[in-house]
């Protein structure tokens, strides 16, 4: 038996979802950064100034803006499968050579291979599918009441200040992806929540590893009395 109250999107949502995707291009350069992880819906301001990505932005934002951003992995040089479709929304050109831009999350990608070529930075074949829930406007019903409070604690906690009140004002996909972008979690923790397929799947995930760090604190705290 079907929980129908468990599907994010409508059979007509999925139809309307699947063919704005197919307006996104299927190969597209790639930006590896260790330890950056980036979601839809949220911003995420770059400072570039090698020759390579210096070329990959350039020739970007002459196309159309889009550009891959993917988290390297820590041995040679793999990335990881899944990474975060973003527009260029704005671009800057300093004095010395560096371009100043900010990219605006889209939605989410499945690598499929790398496409040679014999540019300075890499590009990838990728696949959209599975990700139109990105292109919602807003999120399903789900509360996200009990994963605020817990990361107010955890964040006081690491001492990171965060304006709470503006924050609120962010729509319920937007509050999810940036709590997840900018949590204080590993940068596994941080893949593994990009990768969570629905809302209500990052929001638990999110609250089981913020819970597990409260309860880590607490536990040596204890002990340390």
């Amino acid at each position: 038996m079907v929980n129908h109250n468990k599907m994010s999107l409508s059979i007509v949502e999925k139809f309307y979802y699947n063919n704005r995707m197919k307006n996104f291009p299927i190969i597209i350069p790639i930006f590896p950064l260790s330890g950056v992880i980036y979601f839809p819906k949220t911003n995420l301001p770059l400072n570039i100034f090698e020759e390579r990505y210096l070329s990959l932005v350039n020739d970007t934002y002459k196309r159309d803006k889009l550009m891959g951003m993917v988290q390297s992995q820590r041995t040679g040089n793999k990335i990881y499968n899944v990474g975060c479709l973003g527009k260029i929304s704005d671009l800057q050109k300093s004095e010395d050579g560096r371009i100043l831009i900010n990219l605006t999350g889209i939605t989410r990608f499945k690598i499929l291979h790398e496409v040679e070529n014999k540019k300075l930075y890499r590009e990838f074949k990728v696949d959209y599918k599975g990700y139109e829930l990105d292109l919602k406007k807003t999120a399903d019903n789900y509360s996200t009441e009990s994963l605020m409070d817990k990361a107010k604690i955890f964040f006081k906690r690491n001492g990171l200040l965060l304006n709470w009140k503006e924050f609120e004002k962010l729509d319920e996909v937007q509050k999810i992806n940036t709590l997840s972008m900018i949590s204080p979690v590993t940068n596994e923790e941080k893949q593994k929540l990009l990768e969570s397929l629905t809302n209500k799947d990052k929001i638990d995930t999110l609250e089981n590893i913020i819970s597990f760090y409260l309860h880590e604190t607490n536990y040596n705290n204890k002990t340390v009395q």
